[in-house]
């Protein structure tokens, strides 16, 4: 499941995933959170929450994952701040290896870590 957060400084948007991802999430939670941002003007700085219950994406999604930020009208230059949240180590591995691939500045934090996170983001 993708949540959105909602307790974030103004110029910050959130998503939260748990459970089981499946791909009809992108076009339903992501993809209209990213044209919102978009709208409002500025650049896009965005917090993911990947919680401990987070089980596994659906294939369709991760396809979709790949894909993301890279849709119809989603400038990459428009992208300035990531920030993954989250106690798997597979996230960090992750990033350590395609990092480079995310658009803007992207930095990982512990759980523990995410008013850190939401502050870098917010900054």
């Amino acid at each position: 499941m993708i949540e959105r957060v909602r307790d974030l400084p103004d110029n910050v948007d959130g998503l939260r995933f748990s459970g089981h991802v499946a791909r009809d999430e992108y076009q339903q939670v992501i993809l209209p959170l990213l044209h919102e941002c978009l709208a409002r003007g500025g650049g896009i700085r965005l917090l993911i929450v990947i919680d401990g219950e987070f089980d596994r994406f659906e294939a369709g999604a991760l396809w979709e994952d790949l894909k993301f930020g890279l849709g119809p009208g989603l400038e990459l230059s428009r992208w300035e701040r990531m920030a993954l949240v989250s106690d798997a180590g597979w996230v960090h591995h992750a990033i350590s290896l395609f990092g480079w691939l995310v658009p803007g500045d992207v930095k990982v934090y512990p759980l523990a870590e995410r008013d850190q996170a939401t502050a870098w983001l917010a900054a």
